[in-house]
């Protein structure tokens, strides 16, 4: 396998894990506030390992990630999420957004490194 295969692999796990203790904990996590907030968080690192698997399924496939992958991701985040709590789907869009903020952000460095490393060559 490959570096995305395994990467699709190991989110595609740790998705299944979040999720799981998320559903076994969600009287727990709709009791407070707090606990509500934290179940929105747990929701857009859902979010977070839905994009890395689906995006490293496309990868695998030759095909390129766009928009679409993001927004499949952050229904299956929320919906996750709807499952806990009414305010869990909000905190979890303002989570995800700023995940996929970061993550544009380092995916541009990562980018910029590269280009600088073949003009090198």
């Amino acid at each position: 396998m490959t570096g995305a295969g395994y990467s699709m692999l190991y989110s595609f796990l740790l998705f299944m894990i979040t999720l799981s203790l998320q559903q076994m904990y969600k009287e727990k996590l709709a009791s407070s506030e707090v606990f509500t907030i934290l179940g929105g968080f747990i929701s857009s690192l859902l979010f977070l390992l839905a994009l890395t698997f689906i995006g490293n399924w496309q990868e695998t496939l030759d095909s390129r990630a766009g928009w679409g992958t993001v927004i499949l991701s952050g229904i299956i985040a929320m919906v996750a999420a709807s499952t806990v709590h009414r305010v869990c789907i909000t905190t979890c869009a303002l989570f995800s957004i700023g995940i996929l903020y970061e993550v544009n952000k380092l995916s541009a460095a990562m980018h910029q490194k590269a280009e600088t490393k073949k003009k090198a060559f």
